[in-house]
């Protein structure tokens, strides 16, 4: 990535979990940055973050503030996104964002950097990031779409607690300890117990009965691999694990697949590592994808059920790959490309 540019950086939704991802990767990558600012909600207004040894004072995000910011990563949910993303796209600044809130939106991209980097040229000002379960997904079924044509997937996730925030996180690790104490297990986040549970629901459902997670899956997939009539059927679990999301996957492909082939397509693709030695107990875990770049993909089959099928089994970092890595590859992709240039650049042209 060039690095001769500098950019002033905003992230928005700074003190929750994907916010401070965001800073971790930020830092650890080498974004070229002049400046960082941060903002919160009101309620967090004030406080400070610590950011390279030197402490940033938190700012309340709300209208007026963007007007020095070149690129700002939005992680603070659709709300948010809604109130103040026109607000900072009409003071200059490309807004990146997390949320659900403007992904179907036609003028919008939605881009996996590995998959559909094109689409970032035609950007008015904001660009979103896939849902976490969507991206870790299309991270085993790409490089298999590519070598034999994705004609319809099934997915069961079985989805961290850390996909609905720091919150449950908190939550499952109360209800862990009350157990061991034979105290009351008190649930807030979840609609039951997580704690040695399964939840098959992430998000609420529609009239149809799949839930919004499920949804997601199925309208996203088509967006980022330009397959509109693209055929998925999902069940998103919440499952008691704290990070990174893993998913079981079916897919059917309008040409002839082989394991062979199947393997050697994941093991060249830049975003997914395969772990494919179940014999020997190899194959991915959230455990040993917390924290990574790539998602691990394994346990890669032909599908008993589906002509030109394989079953195969995906686990990546929903804080990563699944939102706040995604966010900054595209920045990166971004500047590398000459798309996105800091307004000082501007000025004095």
């Amino acid at each position: 990535m060039e690095k001769t540019a500098s950019f002033t950086v905003g992230i928005v939704g700074a003190t929750g979990a994907v916010g401070q991802e965001l800073l971790r990767l930020l830092d650890e990558r080498g974004f070229p940055m002049t400046s960082l600012r941060l903002f919160a909600s009101a309620r967090s207004a004030g406080k400070s973050i610590e950011f390279k040894g030197a402490r940033i004072a938190v700012e309340e995000a709300k209208p007026g503030v963007f007007a020095n910011v070149d690129v700002a990563f939005f992680a603070a949910g659709g709300k948010v996104t809604r109130a103040l993303a026109p607000d900072a796209v009409k003071a200059g600044c490309l807004v990146i964002d997390k949320s659900s809130a403007l992904r179907m939106e036609p003028d919008v991209p939605l881009v996996i950097p590995e998959i559909n980097p094109e689409a970032l040229r035609n950007h008015k000002g904001i660009i979103a990031n896939p849902n976490c379960s969507t991206a870790v997904a299309l991270m085993g079924l790409w490089p298999l779409h590519r070598r034999f044509g994705l004609k319809r997937y099934f997915a069961a996730t079985y989805q961290s607690v850390s996909g609905a925030g720091a919150g449950g996180v908190r939550e499952l690790e109360a209800q862990v300890v009350a157990h061991a104490k034979g105290a009351e297990l008190v649930r807030k986040v979840f609609p039951h117990q997580i704690a040695f549970n399964l939840i098959p629901q992430v998000d609420t459902f529609g009239t149809n009965g799949y839930t919004g997670e499920e949804t997601k899956m199925m309208l996203e997939s088509r967006k980022i691999l330009g397959l509109p009539q693209l055929a998925v059927s999902a069940t998103c679990v919440r499952v008691p694990v704290v990070r990174a999301h893993s998913i079981a996957i079916n897919a059917e492909f309008e040409r002839p697949v082989s394991v062979a082939e199947a393997r050697e397509a994941i093991s060249s693709s830049p975003g997914a590592q395969l772990v494919d030695e179940p014999s020997r107990g190899e194959y991915p875990t959230p455990l040993d994808f917390s924290g990574k770049v790539k998602c691990g993909v394994g346990r890669v089959r032909l599908d008993t059920a589906l002509p030109n099928g394989l079953a195969f089994w995906v686990s990546g970092d929903n804080l990563w790959k699944g939102a706040a890595l995604n966010a900054v590859q595209i920045a990166e992709l971004m500047v590398r490309d000459g798309l996105l240039r800091p307004r000082a650049a501007f000025a004095a042209v």
